[in-house]
């Protein structure tokens, strides 16, 4: 998997690919990765895939009640947002002279941090 937490995401599949902007008009959706599950190819992305979770009264949260959270979402529904011409982009994996693996958009040769 090469999307990492802290990346910024464009959704390219599913129920949340376009958000309004303030003159109506339809967006595609970005957001960034929060948290990723590598074994089940998901990423949690912030504002994408809202559910309702009903939670009993705990010490932490007094009143319980209804709770709004990100749910995951397939890992292939999301791409990462190339920043220099601010596009979604792949990413293809090379290595420096140190060995060590960079991420590379394929767009403009971009290196991901």
């Amino acid at each position: 998997m090469q999307i990492k937490t802290g990346d910024t995401v464009v959704v390219i599949a599913g129920k949340d690919k376009f958000t309004k902007d303030k003159k109506g008009n339809r967006v595609p959706t970005t957001g960034k990765v929060l948290k990723v599950y590598p074994k089940t190819n998901r990423v949690v992305v912030e504002g994408v895939n809202k559910v309702t979770k009903h939670q009993k009264p705990t010490q932490a949260n007094q009143n319980g009640g209804k709770v709004e959270m990100e749910a995951p979402i397939d890992a292939s529904n999301v791409m990462l947002l190339d920043p220099k011409v601010n596009k979604p982009t792949r990413v293809s994996i090379k290595i420096d002279e140190n060995g060590k693996k960079i991420r590379v958009s394929k767009k403009s040769d971009y290196e991901f941090k």
